[in-house]
């Protein structure tokens, strides 16, 4: 072990004696990583470490397409958003060199179908979307997507999502359609029964995960969809709250680490990205953000209760319900449209 962590203090000096003493901007989820990290990873490579955070992917697309692809060096950014970024140039292939700890990913998100070979990417977490509720609220047993959609499931007052792919996509399911639909007739369905949801009595709008688990927190809502690690981390402060992926299924998302296109420091970012790659990083990041880490190494370095957390980890017959969403090319025009007319009406 000595002998590990001496060779691991060499790489890492060597490394800032290659970069030098600089500074790298993250472009992230708020709430997302561990301070500690970043200030580790500046005390031993002299790369000061600046968060910028956004609360949706489509916040984040925004950004980056108006000038953060040269103003940002890593950019954190979901599955489904990553080949919008390929295509569009706002994100550069990676030195693959520069990553050794990239070896410490598992085989399942290996080569993924939005970035064949990893070309531009390596997973940063995985997690879920359900809902946040206060105990007793709902059955965490039974319940599906009807207590937000169906006036006569609904529990009490409710956020939904601000993230058009995902909240589209719950719609979707909760109409037996496909999360990927592509067919207009199917889309405007979804975005009927979202206009006439926010409309409900009990709707209390659409606001980013954290922003929708606070309302439940201070009891205003009765329950909120939200990332599960956002849930996680509340639930180990608040005993009355809970979290569920409805009966019916879910969202299955994962995070990635991408370098900008135009990055001011490219050198800065990649040492970055491998430095969360490494094994006892990766298990620190989960403990604190309390999402799947996609890395093998560091599922050995995490306490069994976090592994045995159904709200991280679900069981087997949970998983077979969730499905990733896919970049649905050209028709995103129409989802736009959709998600338009559901936001002004």
């Amino acid at each position: 072990m000595t002998r590990l962590l001496s060779s691991l203090s060499l790489l890492m000096l060597m490394l800032s004696m290659s970069v030098g003493a600089s500074e790298i901007t993250v472009y992230m989820y708020s709430e997302y990583i561990d301070p500690a990290i970043a200030k580790e990873f500046e005390q031993t490579t002299g790369i000061t470490v600046r968060i910028d955070v956004y609360e949706a992917q489509e916040e984040m697309l925004a950004k980056m397409r108006s000038g953060g692809s040269s103003e940002y060096d890593v950019v954190v950014a979901s599955d489904v958003i990553v080949p919008s970024l390929i295509k569009l140039g706002l994100v550069r292939e990676l030195d693959q060199a520069k990553i050794p700890h990239r070896s410490n990913v598992a085989d399942e998100f290996l080569d993924p179908e939005f970035d064949p070979g990893n070309a531009y990417s390596w997973p940063y977490q995985w997690g879920t979307v359900g809902l946040a509720f206060r105990k007793g609220t709902v059955d965490p047993r039974t319940v599906t997507w009807g207590a937000i959609f169906d006036p006569a499931l609904q529990p009490g007052p409710f956020m939904m999502m601000d993230e058009m792919r995902t909240q589209m996509a719950i719609a979707l399911l909760h109409l037996r359609k496909s999360m990927n639909a592509h067919a207009a007739a199917d889309l405007k369905a979804a975005g009927d029964l979202l206009i006439a949801t926010k409309k409900s009595g009990k709707c209390l709008g659409f606001a980013g995960g954290v922003a929708g688990l606070e309302k439940v927190l201070a009891g205003e809502a009765a329950l909120a969809v939200v990332y599960n690690g956002d849930a996680v981390r509340a639930m180990s402060k608040q005993a009355n709250l809970d979290f569920v992926v409805p009966d019916d299924g879910g969202v299955i998302a994962v995070d990635n680490l991408l370098v900008c296109a135009k990055a001011p420091n490219p050198d800065g970012a990649h040492a970055f990205i491998d430095y969360l790659l490494d094994a006892r990083i990766g298990a620190q990041l989960s403990a604190f953000n309390h999402y799947g880490t996609p890395n093998k190494a560091s599922r050995e370095l995490l306490p069994k209760s976090e592994l045995a957390n159904y709200a991280i980890y679900p069981p087997e017959r949970v998983m077979r319900k969730l499905e990733y969403l896919q970049d649905v090319g050209a028709d995103a025009k129409l989802y736009d449209e959709v998600w338009t007319a559901v936001k002004s009406r």
